[in-house]
């Protein structure tokens, strides 16, 4: 197969990977804790923990599971907690005892977190108490045995917890009423010595490391079965591609998208981690105030989040007074990076916005950036280490540069199927083995591919293709726009007309004004028909802007 895309490799980056130095994840992580022990690993609401105390208290942990709940390797656990210190030591804990892991979204109702549970049929549960209340709807339908609970504060340390709790139950009625009488506190749990109870188990490569779930937004949630090979295999080409000039210890990483998300999982936890870096980790990033406020205190040198995120730290006011001297990586990725996003990001804080593509179904890394980009090019970049991509028609044939089309990904970081789901499995891969991303692009002479959008999203004007991501990113040059999102609704005489939605930055920015600037800057077909104005725009946890909630 033609990879024209081998020319422009940045320079020393290898265009295979070998495997074969860590045959688990868990290899990885006790790689990594035996590196730096000493050194910071994670921080959050002020509070930090070393290599060594995530080391001891994840065996701790591993130790319980297998010892005092008596689960088995295979068996799956649920984890359903934000960005706090308890994520990493539970995730390292579940993965030593060779245990699947299953990430939970925190803000999932009582329908879905049913559905997942009964879908990867978990044995536990460990959730945080904000959410006790949703599992308590409907924990009798579900095969979990065990219930570990958490409060936010809960490794904070005496009196930093008790305040913290006391906060977000009392005074911010943050903490629903529930009750779920077997529930055992994950506190209670790591006061304990069951470290004696820890049977290192044998893991291999091809063993099962996650279910991941799709994020529900086109559809039903999957389980995408991430296997420990997957992983090491991503973790490998990421670090491949960052080159030596990343890949040292002593990174202050910002961490505000959720690590239950696959970007955050891969390149913060384990990526960034596996090189010594320390993770902040943001619990709320929507809270932009206390999110800058926390940003002022450190001389943080990696952020990663999504373009809505990097468009309202941009949007405060306080946000150009931080001290961006040390900021070397700003890695965006999750959803399509805006030029003017990028633009002002590099303005305001001198660092390149690195847009990197990748989806749950491949770990997620499959293409980007050189890191050494000088400005944001509009692009996902090239495919990394070990990867082949390429454009297909819908017969599954190859298209030459320049054409529209699929694009689809061979790579050892694709995953092995669907959980339960042999023939959405079959679906999602062509003839030759490639996974069908759904997502509609194209490779330019150089060998860089862009996202045009999803394949689903595309709106179809009188027999034209348009693409929201287009027409999104033409709105929000408009000085007035602070965000905005294309949907296609019926209309009698072209079959679908586009619809904007949109959120003013500038209260005297009207619909006539809206379509004028349209016009001036699309072909007449392009341009919104039809112009609401809202106050917000439906979001995912990550921040991915939900087109098909505007859709219904």
């Amino acid at each position: 197969m033609n990879r024209p895309w081998l020319s422009a490799y940045p320079a020393g980056t290898p265009e295979e990977i070998v495997l074969g130095e860590f045959n688990s994840i868990p290899e990885l992580m006790e790689n990594t804790f035996n590196s730096f022990r000493n050194d910071p690993a994670f921080s959050n609401f002020g509070k930090t923990l070393s290599f060594d105390e995530i080391d001891i208290m994840s065996q701790n942990f591993a130790g319980y599971l297998q010892g005092t709940l008596g689960l088995k390797k295979g068996e799956r656990v649920a984890i359903m907690l934000p960005n706090i210190l308890q994520y990493p030591i539970a995730l390292f804990g579940i993965l030593r005892a060779g245990l699947v892991a299953v990430n939970v979204n925190p803000l999932y109702t009582a329908r879905e977190l049913e559905h997942q549970l009964n879908d990867s049929e978990a044995k536990a549960i460990l959730i945080f108490e904000n959410s006790a209340h949703t599992l308590e709807k409907v924990l009798g339908n579900t095969k979990v045995e065990h219930v570990i609970t958490t409060k936010v504060g809960d490794m904070l340390g005496f009196p930093k917890s008790a305040v913290i709790n006391f906060v977000l139950k009392y005074v911010k009625k943050m903490v629903p009423d529930w009750n779920i009488p077997s529930a055992i506190s994950f506190k209670s749990v790591m006061n304990g010595n069951w470290t004696k109870d820890y049977a290192k188990p044998e893991i291999t490569l091809e063993d099962t490391a996650f279910l991941q779930y799709t994020g529900g937004t086109t559809g039903v949630s999957k389980g995408a079965i991430l296997s420990h090979r997957n992983i090491v295999a991503n973790l490998t080409q990421a670090k491949a591609w960052l080159g030596e000039r990343v890949c040292r210890p002593g990174h202050i990483v910002i961490t505000p998208l959720p690590l239950y998300h696959i970007f955050s999982l891969t390149a913060n936890l384990f990526a960034l981690s596996s090189i010594g870096g320390l993770n902040v980790l943001i619990t709320n990033p929507r809270d932009i105030p206390n999110f800058v406020k926390e940003l002022k205190k450190w001389k943080f040198t990696v952020i990663t989040g999504v373009n809505t995120l990097f468009n309202a730290l941009l949007a405060h006011k306080d946000f150009k007074d931080i001290d961006f001297s040390h900021l070397e990586v700003t890695l965006g990725g999750g959803m399509a990076v805006q030029r003017d996003t990028a633009t002002r990001w590099k303005q305001v804080t001198k660092c390149t916005l690195i847009e990197a593509y990748g989806l749950t179904e491949t770990s997620p890394a499959a293409c980007m950036n050189p890191m050494n980009l000088p400005e944001y090019n509009g692009k996902i970049g090239l495919p990394i280490s070990s990867t082949i991509v390429t454009i297909k028609d819908d017969s599954g044939a190859d298209l030459p540069a320049g054409e529209v089309g699929e694009i689809c990904i061979k790579g050892p970081q694709v995953m092995q199927g669907y959980w339960n789901r042999a023939e959405e499995t079959a679906l999602a891969f062509t003839e030759d083995d490639f996974f069908r991303t759904g997502d509609v692009g194209v490779m330019d002479e150089q060998g860089y591919f862009k996202i045009v959008d999803r394949k689903k999203d595309m709106i179809l004007v009188s027999g034209f293709n348009v693409f929201p991501n287009e027409i999104e990113a033409v709105l929000c040059g408009h000085p007035k726009i602070f965000e905005c999102a294309v949907v296609g609704i019926a209309d009698s005489k072209s079959g679908e007309a586009v619809k904007a939605f949109i959120v003013r930055n500038d209260e005297s920015l009207t619909k006539d004004e809206v379509i004028a600037f349209s016009r001036e800057n699309m072909t007449r077909y392009k341009c919104p028909k039809f112009v609401e104005f809202r106050k917000d725009l439906p979001k995912s946890p990550v921040g991915k802007i939900l087109r098909k909630d505007l859709r219904s």
